[in-house]
């Protein structure tokens, strides 16, 4: 999870199906970590490629400064740039992508579904957990 660093760039691939390539950078920080310098938090920039649908979606919604959720797998690749340096590189191939904030809540307007108090099940007790009634089986429950 991380902010973008910049809207996505995305390009279409040439052939008889044209595909939605989009690339993006999240700036992630650090846990734990923090500049000795000025006590500020550091992140790692990762950089995320998103292919056809997904790629689209980025295109179509994704913006400098949100913060999103990424998952999918690393990839490590290598090239020679025009100085003749082996460059390396490594990326997410996005296998999934998701809005982290409410929307407006990242561009600072007002116009995202903020609730203001969340309702609570009539047997719930304080840590959020619902009572289950005594003569119950708990043999039916999915984590037993």
């Amino acid at each position: 999870m991380g902010r973008l660093t910049r809207d996505p760039e995305v390009r279409y691939s040439q052939g008889e199906r044209a595909m939605a390539i989009a690339r993006y950078s999240l700036a992630v920080d650090r846990r734990g970590r923090r500049n000795q310098d000025a006590n500020e938090q550091t992140a790692d920039f990762i950089n995320c490629v998103a292919f056809d649908k997904a790629g689209e979606f980025a295109e179509k919604y994704f913006r400098q400064g949100m913060r999103v959720l990424v998952s999918g797998r690393i990839q490590t690749g290598s090239y020679t740039n025009k100085e003749g340096i082996k460059v390396y590189t490594t990326d997410v191939i996005v296998e999934d992508q998701e809005f982290a904030d409410s929307k407006g809540a990242s561009s600072g307007e007002g116009g995202g579904y903020q609730p203001t108090s969340r309702p609570t099940p009539s047997s719930a007790i304080g840590d959020g957990f619902m009572n289950i009634p005594d003569g119950v089986e708990d043999e039916g429950l999915p984590f037993n």
